[in-house]
């Protein structure tokens, strides 16, 4: 159990069982879909809300976004294995009446710094579709750099577009 982490009038915390009314609310909606992979259900169902929450126990590198009365969104990295042991894959989702707020600004902020305090990484990169100027900003303004345009990488809503890798990195 990882204690929440404040961010502004917002915090990072544990997934709950009482959060899937919420998550179904606000993962349910196609702008949302567009810009996740196809992991990410559209429609979202109770069912794929039950099932996510299940998933998520161990290790602790999936938080809610929240406001104190309920999750707004989702947050988490994937540690990565092998040769890439010091790398994590960052991703992110944000209710869409929260946008243009500044919170998964400080979200991701947060998750990276705690990340490379308690994992031993050197590394969180993250893909944006290219029609996601939103997202890349968001890890624009945490010190992510751009690494590089993946060209005709992603297969997404019938069409075949780019993509870019965004990476922080630390010494």
């Amino acid at each position: 159990m990882m204690e929440a982490i404040k961010i502004g009038e917002w915090s990072l915390r544990n997934w709950e069982t009482a959060d899937v009314p919420a998550l179904v609310k606000y993962a349910d909606n196609r702008k949302i879909w567009l810009n996740v992979r196809d992991a990410f259900p559209f429609p979202y169902t109770r069912s794929d809300a039950e099932a996510w929450i299940h998933r998520i126990q161990d290790p602790l590198t999936n938080f809610a976004i929240a406001t104190q009365a309920e999750a707004i969104g989702g947050i988490g990295f994937n540690l990565q294995e092998d040769v890439y042991c010091r790398s994590a894959e960052i991703g992110y989702w944000l209710g869409e009446p929260h946008w243009n707020r500044g919170i998964a600004t400080l979200a991701v902020g947060a998750a990276a710094k705690y990340a490379f305090a308690n994992f031993d990484l050197v590394r969180l990169y993250a893909t944006v579709f290219e029609w996601n100027r939103a997202s890349a900003r968001v890890l624009e303004k945490n010190g992510f750099k751009l690494e590089g345009r993946l060209v005709k990488s992603v297969f997404k809503d019938g069409k075949t577009i780019d993509s870019l890798q965004y990476a922080l990195v630390v010494d």
